[in-house]
């Protein structure tokens, strides 16, 4: 089997091209991998199609020899595996990094593709990792993230170390912190304690145990009400149905 070398450079400039297309997205994202790890992984995974295919043509013949052009290939897709868990990142129990290891993995289909002229296969399924990327990403957010967004609000007396203690407790019970608050203190008139109110915007998980997070809120120090989603649901030792 024989290729031009006009060829080879098409292949090449399209698995570039094409990984520079979803490696681009991941880094306006600011992802551990981003625009050039995408480009070197479908480029890299182009020229082993390559080299799988063409590159041991006339080098070796004989009566009875059948050559393999799968078969260096088909360890881009295992081995792929090992750059893709690199990106992986685990904090707090929670898992970060999976689309961005998926994309990697499919780039290298993606040049695979292009490297062996699948031509077709290679473009759509770019436009369909962009499609997911883009667009399915808003409609995650607007039908279920959005869902989870809460408002959170606790008064309490001024003290050091407080928003670490509140972070700490959201955090332990994966309630991930996207806005946050500070009203300016504000003098008590009975204690002469400062008091200050703290606005969260929170991602909740769906089987989170709301009662025992306002009881772990409400058991720090100097926390006098929280409130959730303008309910008032602790107030001193006072406690009131949510609705």
């Amino acid at each position: 089997m024989h290729i031009d070398s006009w060829e080879i450079a098409l292949r090449l400039f399209l698995a570039v091209f094409l990984g520079g297309l979803i490696g681009f997205e991941r880094e306006r994202h600011n992802r551990p991998a981003g625009f050039r790890t995408h480009i070197l992984v479908c480029a890299g995974s182009a020229l082993i199609m390559l080299v799988s295919a063409y590159g041991f043509t006339g080098q070796i013949g004989g009566a009875g020899y059948i050559s393999d052009p799968g078969r260096i290939a088909a360890g881009v897709v295992t081995g792929i595996g090992f750059l893709g868990a690199g990106t992986i990142l685990q904090q707090r129990g929670s898992i970060r990094g999976l689309t961005t290891a998926a994309t990697i993995w499919v780039v290298s289909g993606v040049g695979l593709a292009a490297g062996i002229g699948f031509y077709l296969g290679a473009i759509l399924t770019t436009f369909f990792v962009l499609v997911s990327l883009l667009l399915l990403r808003r409609a995650e957010y607007h039908f279920v993230v959005r869902r989870r967004m809460k408002r959170l609000l606790i008064r309490s007396v001024d003290r050091p170390g407080l928003l670490g203690a509140i972070g700490s407790i959201l955090g332990d019970r994966h309630v991930s912190i996207r806005k946050s608050e500070l009203s300016d203190p504000e003098k008590e008139e009975e204690g002469g304690e400062d008091m200050i109110d703290i606005e969260f915007l929170v991602e909740v998980p769906f089987d989170i145990d709301l009662k025992e997070l306002f009881d772990s809120l409400h058991g720090l120090d100097g926390v006098a009400e929280v409130h959730w989603q303008k309910e008032v649901v602790r107030e001193d030792n006072r406690e009131f149905n949510l609705l």
